[in-house]
């Protein structure tokens, strides 16, 4: 089942960088940026990681709460956040659950091969409801699709 905008965002709960829990209540009266990436420090993902945190402000006046997850656990999102300054938590999802219930975990081909792995997918979720979904993700410029999608 693909996740739309109008769906009831699933429900979850995970650790963050400092093994502090987080579940979707938390959320329930923020706009939530839920930014889904393969993994902590690889280049592509840097470049998504580093544009949300050079747009933060722009993104917190807007009135979102960011949170990335990825497959990678509490102490390499430590790393992480250190290395590049990052302002926001990053969620854990080492079992791939969480992935899994937003339909981000699924088959992918580079070069010809086929593998399983993360899609780069960010959910925004309003009162446990998404609102609108990038599929597309440019890291580059991924805090300029979040302004014209929230």
């Amino acid at each position: 089942m693909k996740l739309e905008p109008g769906d009831k965002a699933p429900n979850f709960k995970t650790v963050n960088q400092n093994g502090e829990e987080v579940s979707l209540a938390d959320f329930k009266n923020k706009k939530v940026a839920l930014f889904f990436y393969p993994e902590d420090d690889t280049p592509t993902c840097t470049i998504e990681a580093c544009n949300l945190r050079d747009n933060y402000q722009s993104l917190l006046a807007k009135g979102f709460t960011i949170y990335g997850i990825s497959p990678d656990g509490p102490a390499k999102h430590q790393k992480f956040i250190k290395k590049f300054d990052l302002p926001f938590d990053l969620l854990a999802d080492e079992d791939l659950k969480i992935s899994k219930k937003y339909g981000v975990w699924a088959e992918k081909v580079m070069f010809g091969h086929r593998y399983m792995g993360i899609l780069r997918n960010t959910f925004i979720i309003e009162k446990g409801i998404i609102t609108n979904i990038v599929r597309k993700v440019l890291s580059k410029t991924h805090a300029d699709q979040l302004m014209k999608k929230g």
